[in-house]
């Protein structure tokens, strides 16, 4: 066994592009191996910007040898009468480089057919590689590509140089006239010179000699290191640290291919913009991380990272600082320009931005978040109502600001600072901030009552009116990302613990569109089931039994909190012994009653003692189910229920439902059904059954 090494060396890749080609590459030679069938130990993948590298441990000399079976023919239509062989038992053998003699019969499930066994030698893997090597460089995408030069195979850059060693024989193949090699190139800048790859085990050590770290785990550990050496070094900014974003770093350590921090400083007027102006300002244009206090303020500081040693760190800082300058003097320009006129003002403006071509302007999404906030306020606490329709106004005219036409992303927290600095009351300013949270799956929700009421208008508003023209996600398709904003409702409102019919929302927020959507039931029903889809996903990702989950949202799926307290008694109560058969018998009552909805019992019909003392039964369960039901106990509702399972087992030993006599048989239908109603309250829990 040897180790193989594949390098694809080329031109600096986007940051983004890097861990999907990684992992592209590792999943792609998986695989082919597999298919191909020769053995190998883990798999490892690295890279720069400047290389793609696979590793692969013990890989298998030669591939497996291999038994076919290929079946052919029937033996009937194998032979004639005389026993000869047909044509099509010739062409068979013929086929696959045989003749007839050396088939032989086999037994199938579906009769006896022929079959020819042979056995395949495995071929060499060093053989296989050329071709495995060169179909990984030519199936690899990215977000953009392009065909480089008069290349016929697009990539994301240009290939400069590929390395293929199995062992330390070079693996001979060429892509677009790059011949494969077992030399590679150091850093760009500090050791940009062809070297002699010794094998995979030295790989790592050889590319760190010449100021490469190709294993991104611990380029990224460098990264962090080098921010936080930069900072405690520097004279500025005693007591500061670096405000570490996990995204950032991870941009960052595919930028570089050896780091190298840099502390620099800004003037201290800047400091009066908003946090989060400073900070995306550093972040999203320049890749700087900020510095902090020990209480986390902002501190007139940053950390670069460079791709490369300088000799004058004071000329690189004064740079970077000259750079990050001319961005927070836009940014302050924007600030206060934006803050001479009230927020307000924006508003009736908001007719120029299209928020979707069938469904309006963002003024007329104003105008119905406006009185669709006030719907929610009036369940959710009638006392929010005000600040809430207020919010409401004013969420949207931040797309209007300079500040907000630089740095989309700061859209909300803009409109909340200037809510803020207009007077505006604080929790109204908070909501305009907190109505675009969560900002994806699992993140922070609004902290504030009458930012989760506008957080979830507003996504009302949008997925209604999307399916109301026909802009339903399929397959993939998502794009305005819906998926994503119904997981924000189910959030929300899970963590709020709020209380709220989703078709009654859903009707008012269609109604609110007018005759812009089609706003019918069928509609209603659509976006419900896509929301009861998601929910259940939700759901079992987060480990509930998918049974207990089906039982609960094949009955009713309205109240997204009384779901999963129904849920919660489901799986509560199948603890209990009696539960299981239970579930049997249900799922047995509705084989029986099919599509009988008919409930009415007549007890002047019954003949056997088994069907009064199941009815005498359930009467008393409804009744204590009911009361139960209305006060959401349901554990309580579903032990009662279980109840039920001795005289349900002693009706089906000793009762034939389906009696000669029609009234009798009916009568026997309808109780049943009404027994499955019962159970229904809760839960289909004949799920249990089905899985």
């Amino acid at each position: 066994m040897r180790d193989l090494l594949f390098e694809i060396g080329m031109e600096e890749i986007p940051a983004g592009f890097l861990q999907p080609a990684l992992t592209q590459l590792q999943a792609r030679f998986t695989a082919k191996a597999t298919e191909l069938k020769f053995g190998h130990g883990p798999v490892k993948v690295m890279g720069t910007p400047r290389r793609l590298v696979l590793v692969v441990n013990d890989v298998e000399e030669k591939q497996e040898d291999t038994i076919d079976e290929l079946l052919g023919p029937a033996k009937m239509a194998a032979f004639d009468g005389a026993g000869k062989p047909t044509k099509a038992v010739q062409g068979f053998a013929r086929s696959k480089g045989a003749e007839v003699s050396d088939l032989r019969v086999v037994a199938t499930p579906k009769g006896e057919y022929m079959m020819l066994v042979r056995e395949v030698k495995g071929v060499e893997t060093s053989l296989l590689l050329p071709g495995i090597l060169q179909s990984l460089i030519i199936e690899m995408s990215f977000p953009k590509s392009m065909k480089w030069g008069s290349n016929l195979q697009s990539f994301a850059r240009p290939i400069q140089w590929l390395v293929a060693l199995f062992g330390q024989d070079i693996i001979p193949f060429s892509h677009e006239g790059i011949a494969s090699s077992n030399w590679s190139m150091g850093h760009r800048f500090l050791d940009n010179n062809r070297f002699v790859i010794q094998d995979a085990a030295h790989y790592e050590e050889q590319l760190s000699d010449r100021y490469v770290l190709v294993d991104p785990a611990g380029r990224r550990s460098r990264v962090v290191s080098e921010i936080s050496r930069a900072v405690a070094e520097s004279v500025d900014l005693r007591g500061g640290k670096v405000a570490i974003d996990e995204e950032l770093v991870d941009t960052v350590t595919n930028l570089v291919e050896m780091p190298f921090g840099v502390c620099g400083v800004f003037d201290e007027k800047f400091l009066q913009l908003p946090a989060e102006v400073l900070i995306t300002s550093m972040r999203e244009h320049q890749k700087y991380f900020p510095v902090v206090n020990a209480s986390g303020k902002l501190l007139p500081g940053f950390v670069a990272v460079n791709n490369t040693r300088v000799n004058d760190i004071n000329i690189t800082r004064k740079g970077h600082q000259r750079v990050l300058r001319a961005r927070l003097e836009d940014a302050l320009f924007f600030f206060n320009s934006d803050r001479e006129n009230r927020l307000e003002s924006n508003v009736a403006n908001l007719h120029g931005i299209i928020f979707q071509a069938k469904l309006g302007t963002m003024l007329e999404k104003k105008e119905r978040l406006v009185k669709l906030v006030k719907v929610l306020a009036e369940k959710i606490d009638p006392g929010l109502a005000d600040d809430s329709c207020r919010a409401a106004l004013l969420c949207k005219a931040d797309l209007l600001s300079n500040m907000v036409g630089e740095f989309p992303s700061l859209q909300g927290i803009m409109g909340g600072a200037y809510a803020q600095h207009d007077g505006e009351r604080p929790s109204v300013a908070m909501a305009i901030v907190e109505h675009y949270m969560p900002k994806r799956a699992g993140a922070e929700i609004p902290a504030t009552d009458v930012g989760a009421i506008l957080a979830l208008a507003d996504r009302f508003d949008t997925l209604a009116g999307c399916f109301g023209i026909g802009q339903v996600p399929s397959g993939t398709a998502d794009p305005f990302g819906l998926r994503r904003i119904s997981l924000a409702i189910l959030q929300i409102i899970r963590e709020k613990g709020y209380t709220l019919s989703l078709h009654e929302l859903i009707h008012k927020a269609l109604a609110l569109y007018g005759g812009k959507v089609a706003g019918g039931n069928d509609t209603v029903a659509a976006v419900i089931g896509f929301i009861k889809a998601r929910f259940a996903n939700d759901c079992i990702t987060r480990g509930i039994a998918t049974e207990a989950v089906e039982a609960a949202v094949s009955v009713d799926f309205d109240d997204v909190n009384d779901c999963l307290r129904r849920i919660d008694a489901i799986l509560e109560i199948r603890k209990e012994p009696a539960f299981k058969v239970l579930a049997a018998s249900y799922k047995r009552v509705r084989n029986i009653i099919k599509d009988n909805r008919d409930t009415a019992v007549r007890t002047e019909l019954f003949e056997h003692e088994a069907e009064s003392r199941l009815y005498n039964l359930f009467a008393d369960v409804q009744h204590e189910m009911e009361k139960l039901v209305a006060k959401k106990e349901y554990v309580k509702a579903l032990q009662a229920m279980l109840r039920m399972k001795e005289p349900v087992d002693y009706f089906f030993d000793t009762v034939m439902v389906m009696a000669e006599d029609m009234a009798v048989r009916q009568n026997r239908l309808n109780l049943l059904t009404a027994l499955g109603d019962l159970i229904l309250q809760v839960g289909d829990i004949s799920k249990f059954q089905e899985n």
